[in-house]
């Protein structure tokens, strides 16, 4: 069995370089998409909000509703009550009874007091919780014109880019492959600390390509030579010389 022949740095650092070049697309791909994505999440979440309050707000109405009309029939209730008592009054034999249907009168009338001093506040909670409602509603339906137009938008990219992106992230896959797992965790570590996602970068005009600070001659010698990783000592991400950039480019475009 043939042994398994050790990767050169020179190779290691154009499998880099190259899956750079492939994710630095991806991602102006993202870029041209910008935000969209996060704000048509965002406004599914804040609907999907809004409807969870509606459908409180409904039942809360429901409630208030049902509440004003039980104190609405007891007011009744207590009215039909007055009346008969006061037509028995008007049979009585004695004081004891006449007294008694007083009494009853009274405890009716106050409890038509009370019932409609419950459905008076239960009215003015109601007139709140259907303006809220309103509200809510109105919100609602305008998050949601918003949405449809940036999900529109944000399809006519993904139309637009979709069949790019797919082909890019499979190569990005492919070269993945190909690289050690120790050099990619650190790769994939420097992508996220910066916003350009640049990980791998090449020496411009004497300077670091991520951060342009001056790289030191010898150290630009030593990147040249391709004999070891050379990392800036700035930013922490991956130097490699021009010629490199521009062999990889010379291979894509053959």
């Amino acid at each position: 069995m043939a042994a398994v022949t050790e990767k050169t740095v020179e190779e290691k650092m154009r499998e880099l370089y190259a899956l750079q070049q492939i994710d630095s697309q991806i991602d102006e791909i993202e870029i041209l998409k910008g935000e969209l994505p996060m704000e048509v999440r965002d406004l599914e979440d804040e609907i999907a909000g809004l409807a969870t309050r509606i459908t409180r707000l409904e039942s809360q109405v429901k409630e208030l509703q049902m509440e004003i009309n039980r104190h609405d029939a007891n007011i009744h209730e207590s009215e039909q009550l007055i009346l008969r008592y006061e037509e028995q009054m008007n049979n009585v034999k004695n004081n004891r009874e006449y007294e008694a249907l007083m009494k009853e009168t009274e405890m009716q009338r106050l409890e038509i007091q009370l019932s409609d001093k419950k459905a008076g506040s239960a009215a003015r909670e109601l007139e709140t919780k259907q303006a809220a409602l309103e509200a809510t509603q109105e919100k609602q339906t305008t998050k949601q014109a918003l949405l449809a137009i940036k999900q529109d938008e944000l399809k006519a990219i993904i139309a637009k880019t979709e069949k790019d992106e797919k082909k890019l992230r499979k190569l990005s896959e492919k070269q993945r492959k190909d690289i050690a797992e120790r050099l990619l965790r650190g790769y994939d570590k420097v992508r996220k600390t910066y916003r350009n996602g640049l990980a791998v970068v090449t020496v411009e005009r004497n300077s670091c390509g991520g951060c342009y600070n001056v790289i030191p001659p010898q150290q630009q010698l030593e990147i040249s030579q391709r004999k070891r990783v050379m990392i800036c000592e700035h930013c922490n991400r991956i130097l490699v010389d021009r010629n490199i950039e521009q062999e990889i480019a010379a291979e894509m475009n053959d």
